[in-house]
């Protein structure tokens, strides 16, 4: 585990003051300060990344719609959903962007192989995916990020956009980093209401289906999806 790493859990908490928090922290923590992850519950809320458009979203009705400066498109937050945020310094821990956000995803998917699914990563579109036929597959995607050295395999041909089907997202990610230091995170879909997500295109992408443990049989509850994907994150984001 990570002894520079202070796990805090937070509850249910409301979007829009756990951003400014983050913000907060971030805009004053010195070289000193130790690095935080906090994990969260939040109240229905649609957030647009820095890339977001409104088009993008259809019928927000009565869940408000927060602009935020992470990266992405838009997505949904709301209870049943398990959110982590790290708040990093990327210059202590040795690593960049690419590799932490790497990091977090492989914490997702070793949550998601602990409850016996199986999530994939697709090149171009950040986040963890699992298919909708068989959650415990381990066959790798055609599609999954390869090595640009493999310029001849499916994943890396610079044609249209990903191809989704046959796949549901059950996690989304979208960070920022200020002066070498992380705020934003990831959301692991696990028992939730999905019906807000038929409101937008998830993430900019038209036809995306969003899928949590739940609806692909497992049954799990929210304390203990969010203990393992703690653990997880505090193992998988050590320096």
């Amino acid at each position: 585990m990570d002894a520079g790493l202070e796990l805090r859990h937070l509850g249910r908490v409301a979007y829009e003051p756990t951003y400014t928090a983050m913000q907060a922290f971030t805009a004053a923590r010195t070289a000193e300060t130790p690095d935080e992850l906090w994990i969260c519950e939040h109240q229905p809320v649609y957030t647009q990344g820095l890339a977001g458009k409104a088009e993008h979203i259809f019928n927000p009705a009565d869940i408000p719609v927060v602009q935020t400066n992470r990266g992405g498109q838009v997505t949904y937050h709301g209870p049943g959903q398990v959110v982590a945020y790290p708040l990093l310094d990327l210059k202590r821990r040795g690593y960049f962007v690419k590799e932490f956000v790497f990091r977090i995803e492989e914490s997702v998917i070793r949550t998601l192989l602990y409850f016996g699914v199986t999530g994939h990563r697709v090149a171009g579109a950040p986040g963890i995916y699992v298919r909708l036929d068989d959650p415990a597959s381990h066959a790798m995607l055609a599609q999954r990020p390869m090595k640009r050295t493999d310029t001849k395999e499916p994943g890396n041909s610079k044609g249209p956009g990903p191809n989704f089907e046959g796949l549901g997202k059950i996690a989304a990610l979208g960070i920022k980093v200020s002066r070498n230091c992380t705020y934003h995170g990831v959301a692991l879909n696990v028992a939730m209401d999905l019906e807000p997500f038929s409101r937008i295109n998830p993430c900019g992408y038209s036809g995306l289906q969003t899928v949590d443990l739940s609806t692909i049989g497992v049954c799990v509850g929210w304390d203990e999806a969010a203990g393992v994907l703690g653990h997880k994150l505090m193992r998988y984001l050590a320096p």
